[in-house]
């Protein structure tokens, strides 16, 4: 049996009992039934939007799991591609911070690098990085 119900019930009994609604505790009796059918008729109105909000969650998932199968499937492409193409990377050391850097081809265009560590200007040479490459696999 549900709130809707149990108001109701206790509506039925009030009227079967002949309680007096001019007295007090009729009166008392009559506006507590009255605030029960209020809060009955929110909580089933709370319920069927609930109910709908899942269902709208459910079609949200959805899309969102056709997305996922778009967008990740797309990047699988993408890795075979990328391992048919394999780019350059080299690396260095800051002479200021001492630190690791790793770059690709991309940057050795412009002959400088910004250390991302200390910001201290880098310049170089491709060719004086090739034959430290060389120089490490010997």
């Amino acid at each position: 049996m549900g709130i809707s119900e149990k108001v109701a019930y206790l509506k039925g009994l009030m009227e079967g009992l002949n309680i007096d609604e001019q007295t007090n505790e009729g009166k008392l009796f009559t506006a507590i039934v009255d605030v029960l059918d209020e809060i009955a008729l929110e909580i089933e109105d709370l319920t069927d939007e609930v109910m709908e909000l899942g269902d709208g969650l459910d079609v949200v998932s959805d899309d969102l799991s056709d997305v996922e199968d778009i967008v990740y499937d797309d990047d699988d492409d993408d890795d075979d591609d990328d391992e048919d193409e394999e780019e350059e990377c080299y690396a260095t050391t800051c002479p200021e911070c001492e630190e690791e850097i790793y770059f690709d081809d991309t940057v050795l265009e412009d002959g400088a690098l910004l250390c991302p560590n200390c910001g201290a200007k880098l310049e170089f040479d491709l060719s004086d990085l090739e034959n430290a490459e060389e120089e490490d696999k010997d």
